[in-house]
């Protein structure tokens, strides 16, 4: 399989992942952060609007009406055998990072080490105050109570650290992406997204231009198919173990 032997002899790996791997995990695939619907919410709202930095600000309760929704989807399912592959690629391979947009702690569940993960869309565990910065472990006890949940030592509101619609992307992981882009991979390996995100696309083509190998795994070809040395149409949960068995 000539995706396994690339990666066999590939010493710095980047595996980037988005909301079609943890589809075998029960999540709907949802665009950017918080497509669980289409077109509109209950609300008559578009989910973009719904679910944006200013509609938090604006009207908390409504906001976290569709980031329960999120927790409760994330909280509700676990890691799939992909997850735990990505993670023994990167206990195989300690130059091997992981840059993923989605939210659900999956990876670190999974075991992938905190320190090789670049989660750019942030995650929901722990919340955090808006007003005192405290931080608060207890996502799931919230989701029971009334929402907005409020922060137990100055009652202001609590947030995840999840990048809403309208909001900027964590500086501290781009920063390390850029760093770590900066010193180059010799693979890069694309799961489950369809995005086009300059962030998803560039180290794609910077791979191929500096010779690296490129292959992207999903059941569909999205728009970056066609410049991959290699496509495997399949969904990763049907793929990844059979991978890293051959590495």
């Amino acid at each position: 399989m000539q995706t396994a032997a690339a990666l066999r002899h590939a010493r710095r790996i980047l595996v980037i992942t988005g909301a079609g791997l943890s589809a075998d995990s029960g999540l709907p695939t949802y665009r950017g952060v918080g497509g669980l619907y289409n077109g509109k919410t209950d609300d008559g709202l578009p989910i973009e609007m719904a679910l944006s930095g200013p509609m938090l600000r604006r009207d908390p309760e409504l906001c976290w009406k569709y980031i329960a929704e999120l927790g409760k989807a994330c909280l509700g399912g676990e890691p799939n055998v992909a997850h735990y592959a990505i993670a023994q690629l990167q206990r195989i391979k300690p130059e091997c990072w992981v840059l993923t947009q989605n939210v659900d702690g999956y990876h670190r569940a999974a075991g992938s080490p905190p320190e090789r993960l670049i989660e750019i869309h942030g995650q929901l565990s722990p919340l955090f105050c808006q007003s005192c910065g405290a931080e608060d472990p207890q996502l799931s006890e919230h989701l029971q109570r009334p929402l907005p949940p409020l922060c137990p030592a100055c009652s202001g509101i609590l947030r995840p650290s999840v990048v809403l619609f309208q909001e900027m992307l964590p500086e501290k992981a781009l920063e390390t992406l850029y760093e770590q882009l900066a010193i180059g991979y010799d693979a890069v390996l694309s799961i489950g997204t369809t995005a086009s995100f300059p962030y998803i696309h560039e180290p794609v083509i910077r791979t191929r231009v500096s010779g690296g190998f490129t292959a992207e795994i999903n059941p569909q070809p999205t728009d970056h198919s066609a410049q991959m040395d290699v496509f495997l149409p399949y969904r990763a949960a049907h793929v990844m173990a059979e991978l890293i068995s051959h590495i």
